[in-house]
């Protein structure tokens, strides 16, 4: 018997990696999982910074008066989140932080009064307090303390807060500290 040469192959059928359908999926597969991450990432809000808060002298800041201000502080302030501080975190004071992180807003309740405090010096009445205001031209920030309660409380302001936060806080102060008469330093 005459034996029949075999045919030649020509090409390879035998692939040589995954079929095309299953390389397709796994691209598909990637691409929405990475967007699905991008999405959830630009969803998240970033973590808000801690604020460091100087030490300023603040005698009363562990009064019963600034205890009762402290606890009843709101978490916002208009557009400012309430922030956490780095330690050591003066008595009587606390922080919030705005979205821009331009300067935070700084509350310190339970200072001395301002040596600038005079009579005869101009106050702005808020929402039922009157605040005695501290312009600081070296930063683009002011102070506003208050004159007419128990205890001095001060509220460092970046210029571009706007009156929300000074408001906030005026009617937090005028429901938890009484009003007192005015007491300025002796005119310079």
């Amino acid at each position: 018997m005459p034996t029949e040469p075999l045919p030649t192959v020509v090409g390879d059928s035998t692939p040589d990696g995954p079929p095309r359908a299953l390389l397709i999926t796994a691209v598909v597969v990637a691409v929405l999982s990475i967007t699905a991450i991008l999405g959830i990432a630009a969803t998240r809000e970033a973590p808000v910074q801690p604020v460091v808060i100087a030490f300023v002298p603040a005698p009363k800041a562990e009064s019963s008066t600034c205890t009762t201000l402290l606890s009843a502080l709101p978490a916002d302030l208009g557009e400012f989140r309430r922030a956490a501080a780095t330690e050591p975190v003066p008595p009587g004071a606390a922080a919030w932080r705005g979205e821009a992180d331009n300067y935070p807003v700084i509350m310190r309740c339970g200072i001395d009064r301002p040596a600038e405090f005079v009579v005869g010096s101009p106050i702005q009445m808020v929402n039922a307090v009157q605040w005695f205001r501290l312009d600081d031209p070296a930063t683009d920030r002011s102070t506003w303390v208050t004159v007419d309660r128990p205890v001095y409380v001060a509220l460092t302001l970046p210029s571009e807060s706007g009156p929300t936060p000074i408001q906030v806080l005026s009617d937090l102060i005028a429901r938890t500290m009484p009003a007192v008469p005015i007491d300025p330093n002796p005119a310079r």
